[in-house]
């Protein structure tokens, strides 16, 4: 993850407005959860260069 697409102070503010991990099922719990934070580099990496 690039540090300059998701700055501390741009986490800071959109972490709060999150809604908190699912637990996982026991049984066919599937793929683990992708951080957050990752999520939003690669949406942030989308807008910026327009792939």
């Amino acid at each position: 993850m690039r540090a300059d697409l998701v700055p501390d102070t741009l986490w800071e503010r959109v972490a709060p407005l999150l809604p908190p991990a699912p637990e996982r099922r026991r049984r066919c719990p599937g793929r683990l959860r992708v951080p957050d934070r990752a999520a939003l580099a690669g949406v942030m990496y989308v807008l910026r260069t327009g792939v």
